[in-house]
């Protein structure tokens, strides 16, 4: 595996910042950041089912995770995070990963709104991008 596509919610303020986060790391793999909105992710990922539900992850071999999984395989990619993949996915921490990662995912919009209060009306949340213009 030389190449991961990351397929996050360009919508959701806490997500792009995971994903703004996840471009500074160094990376053992290739990692390319899609937004799971935008043509190319429709073009290329349509038969993903959990396509702008759940943070996606698929690798240049055609395998796809999702939720949980996907955030432990985006750690396992990174250099300085690699070691916790391994600690978070084995038998004494993976139901807590997995609860956490629920937890956070099923509360990404309010967690979004502590980023920034006023892009987010009635939960909908819009990042301001460069220039000023929101999306």
């Amino acid at each position: 595996m030389k190449r991961l596509t990351v397929l996050y919610d360009e919508t959701c303020a806490l997500c792009v910042r995971c994903r703004d986060w996840l471009l500074t790391q160094e990376a053992y793999v290739e990692l390319e950041l899609l937004a799971c909105g935008s043509e190319e992710a429709e073009r290329r990922y349509d038969w993903v089912p959990w396509l702008g539900e759940e943070l996606v992850v698929v690798s240049d071999e055609g395998d796809v995770w999702a939720g949980a999984a996907a955030f432990l395989l985006c750690l396992w990619a990174l250099v300085e995070w690699r070691p916790w993949s391994y600690r978070l996915s084995g038998p004494t921490f993976a139901p807590l990963a997995e609860r956490f990662f629920h937890a956070l995912s099923s509360s990404r919009r309010t967690i979004a709104a502590w980023f920034a209060p006023d892009d987010c009306p009635g939960g909908s949340c819009r990042v301001r991008y460069g220039g000023g213009h929101y999306r």
